[in-house]
């Protein structure tokens, strides 16, 4: 998996590529020290992932991750804050961000957001999740307009759930006992009726409406 580090503190990247290059499988192909030098090298690399600092001198990792998001929408973005700010962390996700994790987080929890972003999974650190769940029950109004364009299915609910508690569309069709072809067609079934337009927007929809339980901070 090719990672990109966006940070402008010169001591948090060496401390990110020493955490990162002990896991196998994941290679460092670039560093970089703010928004505009992440946009340019994900244009010319193309990596699979991009752990983004959310403040930065120049361009900050908002705007750059916004940018990478429409050009090369296949990169997933892990952004990293010193704040658990609920401004900044809704601003990263609407960005397009699938994870949110505090720079004080676990080195595990990084792991773990990198692989799950990558799955297509979103991902929030355990100080994050409880202010984003408050976040989208506080916009449930506009959740519920979405919802309202059609009724899902039983079975429909029950892979939404699934997929919102971050289960790859081959661990669902395992324990459902169906082809990862049929898990697929939900999948885009669901994303259809609900108005929404990948996982991330799916998961804070099932926050919302409790059909995952939140975490508090």
């Amino acid at each position: 998996m090719k990672i990109l580090l966006a940070d402008d503190h010169t001591i948090v990247r060496e401390g990110l590529r020493l955490i990162l290059s002990r896991q196998s499988g994941l290679d460092i192909i670039a560093e970089v020290s703010d928004g505009a030098q992440a946009l340019e090298k994900t244009k010319e690399l193309e990596p699979d992932v991009v752990v983004m600092d959310v403040v930065m001198h120049g361009m900050d990792g908002i705007t750059a991750t916004r940018r990478i998001k429409s050009i090369c929408p296949e990169t997933q973005v892990v952004a990293l804050s010193m704040y658990a700010d609920k401004n900044f962390i809704n601003e990263m996700l609407k960005a397009g961000a699938s994870a949110f994790l505090l720079k004080d987080c676990a080195s595990t929890e990084l792991i773990e957001a990198i692989n799950a972003v990558k799955e297509g999974t979103l991902y929030l650190g355990p100080s994050v999740s409880g202010i984003v769940a408050r976040m989208y029950v506080d916009s449930i109004g506009g959740v519920e307009a979405a919802g309202e364009k059609d009724t899902l299915s039983d079975r429909e609910m029950e892979i939404l759930k699934l997929l919102a508690e971050g289960k790859t569309n081959g661990e669902i069709a395992l324990e459902l006992h169906v082809s990862i072809k049929t898990i697929g067609s939900h999948r885009r079934n669901i994303l259809h009726k609900l108005g929404l337009r990948n996982i991330v927007e799916l998961t804070k929809y099932a926050l919302a409406k409790g059909i995952i339980p939140t975490i508090s901070s």
